[in-house]
């Protein structure tokens, strides 16, 4: 993987964005959208040597406050976030890609189909959500109200209740359990306030009816975070999409990664993308 530099144009209220871009030059093009409070590399650090196996030119930026990418200077807004990974891809060489976003990411990848249809060719929308409901509205006030305190000690404690299932909680190396609640306030993204905050106040019901492209929609049925009915309200109403399900926490890259791979994998054969 190479990092591209971030000198160019970028919405003016976000950062550059420090973005990872691997995979042959001329495959066809997969940009992704991480989730809030994670990275390019907690959330794809297994898709991405998948993709470029298969001779995927593949985008990753980081949100402002993750990986090498600085904090905003203000609140993130849904728009210029869709907007800013859309020109990262363009810079990078793809006109055209495949949006693959993982949680809130999905929304971010949404609004790039709504806002750039002429760029994005298909989507791919695992544990996602076009607004919250009061559940996930709670996990993030909580989290908010964690980070605020500096109890990052309870902001462990909370993320890893949201991320993983029952089983895969209880299935946990003693070892693995205090990586998932070290307390070292290095750890959790720098951004992790600004991107919860947006789960909160995105919305994207009225963008769903008018996607074109070929979508799949992948649910995470033990999902503590976000509850799969918002995957299938995804499926429901954007025309033509496909529904599939895992059974697995909020986190399939660290529960079901090879079932999560395949699923993205045949989709992607199957549609030519």
């Amino acid at each position: 993987m190479t990092q591209i530099p971030a000198a160019r144009t970028t919405p003016a209220s976000l950062s550059p964005l420090s973005t990872t871009v691997a995979g042959p030059a001329g495959g066809p093009g997969v940009l992704l959208a991480h989730g809030a409070t994670g990275s390019v590399r907690d959330n794809y650090g297994t898709l991405i040597p998948a993709l470029t196996a298969t001779g995927h030119r593949v985008v990753a930026p980081d949100y402002p406050g993750s990986g090498q990418t600085p904090r905003a200077k203000g609140p993130l807004e849904l728009d210029a976030l869709a907007d800013a990974v859309v020109a990262e891809a363009v810079a990078a060489g793809q006109e055209t890609f495949t949006a693959i976003g993982f949680s809130m990411g999905t929304a971010v990848a949404v609004r790039a189909a709504a806002r750039h249809p002429e760029r994005v060719r298909g989507l791919v929308l695992t544990a996602g959500l076009a607004r919250a409901n009061a559940r996930a509205r709670i996990w993030v006030d909580l989290w908010l109200r964690l980070l605020e305190r500096d109890d990052y000690q309870g902001f462990a404690q909370a993320r890893t209740l949201a991320a993983l299932s029952p089983a895969a909680l209880d299935a946990l190396a003693p070892a693995e359990l205090a990586a998932y609640l070290d307390p070292d306030p290095t750890l959790p993204q720098a951004g992790s306030a600004e991107q919860a905050a947006l789960v909160k106040a995105l919305d994207t019901t009225a963008d769903l009816p008018g996607l074109a492209v070929p979508t799949l929609v992948v649910a995470t049925t033990l999902d503590p975070l976000i509850d799969p009915s918002h995957s299938r309200y995804l499926a429901d109403h954007i025309p033509g999409a496909e529904y599939v399900e895992i059974a697995t926490g909020h986190l399939p890259m660290v529960e079901r990664n090879a079932e999560w791979l395949a699923l993205i994998g045949d989709f992607l054969a199957a549609r030519g993308l």
